[in-house]
């Protein structure tokens, strides 16, 4: 599989995703040869229907303020993607979307799923962006790649460094199939393995996945780290802070109820802190 069709969500509420995500998303789309299509989502907002709330503090015509500046959001950073995909020849759509504002996952999910990838910048924690990738990830059945431009910078792909956190499970298989056109563009991919864990997770268990990878003309060697009885997702975010890569695979554990994702503890915890993109499959 090649990641030629990639779709970019824009975020437009509260605040909308800056000029550098964009660029950001642009550029990485051009190293990988492709072409990559924006999605910006206008958010309807119903206001709770109390007619003494709405007499004294104005309810309905406040939802309707915060629906016209996420519309303006749409029309000014999709104007602003395609000059920037336009330049770099590699546009696909421009895409303006409209959902309520708890809903905007779940549309994202159905147009990814028939892309190659999606990507989804965050600015912080409480920007919405979060629950847009749990959406995406457990309900599109397409990976993805969240970055924050100027502490998890995307950089274009080719000429970095890529670790695939391995525990031998079907979900880190999915994670090395979705990840392995960058793999192959990566000048080394270390192989993590956290031993000491898990019975399931001993010291060798990286070895076939190393040699898969070299089977694809990847540059790859195995990493092994003791938990020593830490959460993995602290193990992880020890060793990405040493290693410094480009991009972070893994496969995203847990499950969806309703509009509530209840996720692993080390998908948790890498959603929480991404010092480095990440790149989440499931």
């Amino acid at each position: 599989m090649s990641l030629r069709d990639i779709l970019f969500h824009i975020d437009t509420y509260p605040e909308p995703t800056s000029s550098e995500a964009i660029q950001q998303a642009v550029q990485f789309a051009a190293s990988m040869g492709g072409t990559v299509s924006a999605l910006a989502i206008e958010v309807m907002i119903e206001a709770p229907r109390n007619r003494l709330a709405d007499y004294v503090i104005g309810l309905s015509q406040l939802a309707r303020t915060e629906e016209r500046k996420s519309r303006d959001f749409c029309v000014a950073a999709l104007a602003d993607f395609t000059g920037k995909a336009t330049a770099a020849g590699v546009l696909g759509e421009a895409i303006h979307g409209k959902s309520d504002l708890y809903s905007v996952g779940a549309a994202v999910a159905r147009r990814a799923r028939t892309r190659d990838l999606c990507l989804v910048p965050v600015v912080d924690e409480n920007d919405g962006q979060r629950s847009v990738i749990e959406a995406v990830v457990f309900g599109s059945g397409r990976p993805v790649l969240t970055y924050r431009p100027g502490t998890a910078d995307l950089r274009a792909a080719g000429a970095g460094e890529v670790v695939l956190a391995w525990d031998g499970t079907k979900t880190a298989a999915r994670a090395m199939a979705d990840a392995l056109p960058l793999m192959e563009k990566a000048r080394k991919v270390r192989v993590l393995t956290v031993t000491g864990d898990k019975t399931s997770t001993g010291s060798g268990l990286g070895e076939e996945a190393q040699r898969h990878l070299i089977a694809h003309g990847v540059n790859a060697v195995l990493d092994e780290v003791d938990s020593g009885g830490r959460p993995i997702g602290l193990v992880f975010e020890d060793y990405l802070q040493r290693q410094k890569p480009d991009l972070f695979v893994m496969g995203a554990y847990g499950h969806s109820r309703a509009r509530e994702f209840i996720l692993g503890g080390a998908t948790d915890h890498m959603l929480k802190n991404p010092g480095v993109p990440l790149m989440l499959s499931h």
